[in-house]
């Protein structure tokens, strides 16, 4: 026989005959799974094409996605046969490829995991290579990040890109080296690709083109020494032999020498000092005590920057320095170094105050490092500071920063807060306390006891000013049990509210056979949920507060699934699917829920020779059957009286007519189509009470089958067959020609589509701050994943939650959610939030009267522009002695008038406290820009 072509040679030449794509799909999951199993420092993952890699997935089946380093597996059955790939392509996703290979081909900057490139093992690289052939072949170490409370696994898909630059020639040269490398490893790299010895070589830190300090041969690594992409370092070359550059100490291990150059620093100390302008010292000193582990090195010479401001010169109002994709980094920090408590505060001596024993923090070198680069941000006059420290202590304490790629500047932020709090906490040894639930105490006691608990284990200038206080009550729905209690915070998240609406026609099915389905089309919020789709469809129906809404996705015949979480993003719902609300009782424990599939047999035509098989049609049916245990002829009555209102008898007493609802065409008897009240109340019910009883009591023609769960096996129901608690039935109901006779099928059949028409596009109005806030206080039930234990029912419970505020913090930074994740959707909000710039009166929101203000003005936002996986960070910051908006977009800084700070990027809010009375303009909403 000949084997076709396919253009995949062996290393022989010969052809390569592909493998079934079954027979490569187990195989490269077995070898996953062997890699996830066996994790460890150096092992090669290689990064491929994401569009070269879906096309293998729908060639063996697999759902895409499935292998990023970050995602579970998922058995996503094939839909039809794809064609097989062609080879490796990942031409896509490189920079360059001329006489590079391997770690020196260069790889676009900006791509992101799962949606440009996926990371498989070097096992399955080398599988698909064999299968496939192509390229080129990118292979990238697995490094441990280690943080002070975590460590964890990172392909390092971005190596360290270093610019050499040779003093002999200014030619320049680019090393890729991982940042875990050392600085050996850089010597032998450079000498190598000069071609002279290492007794030669001397190389320099040449950040920003400045010599720094000398990079003496050592074991520290390029990340321990602040080096950045893309920066610079220098070549000197000298005839003879350089100076030794390494020692040993007294364990035998390697010491880097102390540089050759140090820049001037001040020896002013942390107290006292000259006092700028504006109030705040200047002065500081590095050794804040004597024989500490955190005392500072000469880590931070590279941040240059002078002690002295310029005559006049105010400070506040340097840049930051992008050192890749920092952006992030640069406007949380210039939002925390603008707080004017924590200016105060770090600009005098705190050295008493750090905390170096709290296993929690990060032994005071957190705080130290931030102290360092405020005081340099407001003694440097408008140089600009470059951050390289303190992002190797970011990245040294929190490895999810590390690296070059974009963050969340609120994740960073949250991470600030809390490690700045545990450097700088008062309490050196953590008493032990136990919670207790308030058991009917006063609200007033029960917040005043459980902020003494909390200030007894974490006491910092953090706590004083940037912590408030929350009212937590849950209710339990099945005992009524309530649990109030006071738990501390250090920003509140809030929800944006859409109001962006969508169109969904949704079609209703009665759990109690009373009356026919019938679609109701409602508006919900674009961007809802689940349970917002119930509540409309609640209304629109009059659902009675015994009754509840059952949504559920009907996907060829069959329930596709239940969309039984409250909190279900409506956008996992597709304007072409078909989704039925069953109207049912409200559930109580042990009740049986039945699902009714339908089935019809086919006839043998000319055109269809299999008959005698049976095939689903329609709509499956849904109720419950109650908490007692049901036999197999109570089963066929249930049936039968679900199937009651499609009785021909039935529709001939009330003759159907087509009614047009919403733009939907629907067969309806001649009643209120809207009303449940209507159709089932007293005297004016679908069937009186004896037809209703006579239809009831009927058996059904046809054999009912008791089906499992896949719907791939079944058996008949026995009249002897007793359901069980909390069990669901599944049957198979074979519609026969007497059952076509008698019934309606049609009512069941093509349902309609969650949208059918496409959408207009709606713009996102505004929204004021205080809906924001008024969602996030809004009570709502716990998800299925969240459940609270209710100590009296002794089981866990879906509580409902209402958040109140009891206590605000000194200054309140708002996070306003742009951002949403789930399953099936990844989205930015750009709406844009109406926020008081000046006189955020918040004491109606406020429950505890303790006295103080609770009106607050702002003083720096952090902003996101662009949308999700990139986009840009800007801060806007207020110069508070000025009176004075400021734009800082990193390097560059520029005024601002007011008006114009208000955007839809807005992202953190932060506002201080006014204390005293509060100045005219409350509540004031100025001019806005929508951009």
């Amino acid at each position: 026989m000949t084997i076709p072509d396919s253009g995949f040679m062996m290393e022989n030449g010969s052809s390569c005959l592909p493998c079934p794509p079954e027979e490569e799909n187990r195989v490269v999951k077995d070898l996953m799974n062997k890699s996830e199993a066996n994790l460890k420092e150096g092992n090669l993952y290689y990064v491929i094409s994401n569009r070269w890699f879906t096309s293998w997935q729908r060639y063996v089946g697999q759902g895409t996605g499935e292998y990023s380093s970050d995602s579970q597996h998922s058995n996503v059955g094939p839909s039809k046969m794809a064609e097989r790939p062609g080879p490796i392509d990942n031409s896509d996703i490189v920079l360059n490829r001329n006489d590079c290979e391997g770690n020196d081909i260069e790889l676009h900057r900006t791509l992101q995991e799962g949606v440009d490139y996926v990371l498989v093992p070097q096992e399955v690289w080398e599988k698909l290579f064999d299968w496939y052939k192509g390229g080129p072949a990118l292979p990238r170490k697995l490094i441990l990040q280690e943080g002070v409370k975590h460590q964890q696994f990172n392909v390092e898909v971005y190596p360290l890109c270093l610019n050499l630059i040779d003093s002999r020639d200014n030619n320049q040269t680019v090393v890729r080296l991982s940042k875990k490398a050392s600085i050996q490893e850089l010597y032998e790299r450079v000498c190598a690709l000069k071609g002279i010895g290492q007794e030669k070589a001397r190389l320099w830190d040449y950040f920003n083109k400045r010599k720094h300090a000398s990079l003496n041969i050592s074991n520290q690594t390029l990340e321990e020494l602040n080096l950045q992409m893309d920066q610079e370092i220098l070549l000197e070359v000298q005839d003879g032999h350089y100076a030794p550059r390494f020692s040993m100490d007294s364990t035998g291990n390697e010491l880097a020498l102390v540089p050759l150059v140090e820049p001037s620093r001040s020896p002013m100390t942390i107290a006292g000092g000259p006092t700028m302008s504006n109030g705040h010292s200047t002065s500081y000193g590095l050794n804040l005590y004597k024989g500490s582990a955190v005392n500072s090195t000469s880590s931070d010479i590279d941040d240059r920057y002078d002690n002295n401001l310029r005559k006049g010169e105010r400070g506040g109002l340097a840049g930051l320095q992008n050192l890749g994709n920092t952006c992030f980094m640069n406007s949380a920090l210039q939002c925390l170094v603008h707080t004017p408590p924590l200016v105060e505060y770090f600009l005098q001596d705190y050295s008493e105050e750090i905390n170096t024993e709290n296993p929690l923090g990060m032994h005071g070198e957190l705080a130290l490092a931030f102290g360092e680069l405020l005081r340099k941000l407001w003694s440097s006059g408008r140089t600009t500071i470059a951050p390289r420290a303190f992002k190797g202590k970011l990245a040294r304490f929190a490895p999810q920063f590390s690296g070059y790629n974009q963050h969340d500047s609120q994740e960073l932020l949250a991470f600030l807060l809390d490690g700045l709090h545990e450097d700088l906490n008062r309490v050196k040894r953590k008493p032990y306390i136990e919670t207790k639930d308030s058991d009917g105490q006063p609200d007033e006691e029960v917040a005043d006891e459980c902020w003494k608990y909390h200030k007894a284990r974490n006491d910092s200038v953090i706590v004083d000013v940037c912590q408030g206080q929350y009212k937590s009550t849950l209710v339990c729905p099945v005992c009524g049990k309530i649990s109030i209690t006071f738990d501390p915070f250090m920003y509140l998240s809030l929800p944006l509210p859409s109001t962006v609406m969508r169109t969904m026609t949704v079609t209703m099915i009665y759990g109690d056979g009373s009356v026919l389905p019938m679609p109701y089309t409602v508006t919900v919020p674009k961007h809802g949920c689940c349970k917002d789709l119930s509540q409309a469809l609640g209304i629109q129906c009059c659902l009675r507060d015994d009754e509840s809404l059952l949504l559920a996705e009907v996907y060829e015949h069959r329930i596709h699934r239940y969309l039984g979480i409250p909190l279900e993003p409506l956008a996992s719902i597709k304007d072409d699917e078909h989704i039925v609300a069953y109207r049912l009782p409200k559930k109580g424990t042990g009740q049986i829920k039945l699902e009714i599939i339908l089935r019809v047999q086919e006839k043998c035509t000319p055109d269809n020779l299999k008959g005698g098989v049976r095939k689903l049609f329609g709509t499956p049916l849904v109720t419950y059957l109650g908490e007692d245990a049901l036999n197999g002829t109570d089963i066929s009555i249930v049936v039968s009286k679900m199937l009651s209102p499609l009785r021909r008898t039935y529709s001939s007493l009330t003759k159907p007519h087509s009614s047009k609802e919403n733009g939907f065409v629907s067969e309806a008897i001649d009643e209120p189509s809207d009303s449940f009240h209507a159709q089932s109340g007293p005297g004016d019910q679908s069937m009186n009470n004896s037809e209703l009883e006579e239809t009831s009591s009927q058996e059904l023609s046809s054999q009912l089958f008791l089906t499992n769960g896949s719907c791939l096996s079944f058996k008949p129901i026995e009249k002897d067959y007793l359901t069980k608690s909390n069990q669901l039935v599944k049957v198979f109901l074979d519609w026969s020609d007497k059952e076509h006779e008698i019934y309606d099928s049609s009512y069941l059949k093509d349902l309609p589509e969650v949208h059918k028409f496409s959408a207009k596009k709606t713009r996102q109005e505004a929204i004021s701050l205080f809906s924001c806030l008024e969602a996030f206080l809004t009570e709502e039930p716990l998800g299925p994943d969240d459940m609270w234990y209710c100590p009296r029912c002794k089981e866990h419970r879906q509580a409902t939650k209402k958040l109140d505020l009891w206590t605000l913090p000194d200054i309140l930074v708002v996070h306003l959610k742009r951002f949403s994740y789930s399953r099936y959707l990844k989205n930015k909000l750009d709406t844009f939030v109406n926020f008081p710039v000046r006189n955020l009166d918040l004491s109606k929101y406020v429950k505890s009267k303790d006295g103080q203000s609770q009106v607050y003005d702002l003083y720096a936002i952090s902003n996101h522009y662009g949308g999700l996986g990139g986009g840009h960070y800007t801060a806007y910051a207020k110069l508070i002695d000025e009176n004075r908006w400021y734009d800082f977009d990193d390097s560059r800084v520029s005024p601002v008038g007011e008006s114009d700070i208000k955007t839809s990027a807005a992202y953190l809010l932060f506002y201080q406290r006014v204390k005293g009375e509060p100045r005219a303009g409350a509540g004031e909403t100025s001019e806005v820009r929508m951009g």
